[in-house]
């Protein structure tokens, strides 16, 4: 079966990756959608679908700052919720449309997330990951561009 969604814990991927919104706090606006940014480049490069889960205590974001789209999909938990009770929610709800790989480094929400038949993958692996599909596509779009540069020039 194919991978239909990663789901990611965005407050436990933010934590790993510190190079990610330099001098921003972890939990603030900033740091948020620098994160949904990369994941939404991420997403285009593997094409696979995208729902990150922050955990929603504290005040609510502007749903402005936030967007949410179905290949890229934001979550904030409500009051007294996880995003860990969200994620292994839509894991089980996923599992007749095919796989699913969860992005945490929360060792019970792993345990959780393979009990129910999903994968899992640790932060610091992801990050990599995304550094690896982001940096082929960079080298892809440089080489369209010169292909198509050369092109143009010799007409």
């Amino acid at each position: 079966m194919a991978v239909v969604r990663i789901l990611v814990d965005g407050y436990s991927l933010l934590h790993s990756w510190p190079e990610l919104a330099p001098g921003k706090a972890r939990y603030s606006a900033a740091a948020r959608e620098e994160l949904v940014h990369q994941l939404m480049l991420y997403r285009d490069s593997v094409g696979t679908p995208i729902t990150v889960v922050f955990d929603g205590a504290g005040p609510a974001p502007d749903a402005s700052q936030v967007p949410s789209t179905p290949e890229c999909e934001i979550i904030f938990s409500r009051s007294g919720q996880s995003a860990d009770n969200i994620i292994e929610r839509v894991a089980a709800m996923m599992k007749p449309y095919g796989e699913i790989i969860a992005v945490t480094n929360d060792r019970a929400e792993r345990d959780t997330v393979v009990a129910m038949g999903g994968f899992i993958m640790g932060c610091d692996q992801f990050i990599r990951d995304i550094q690896l599909a982001l940096g082929e596509m960079q080298n892809d779009i440089k080489r369209l561009n010169r292909r198509e540069g050369s092109g143009f020039n010799d007409r």
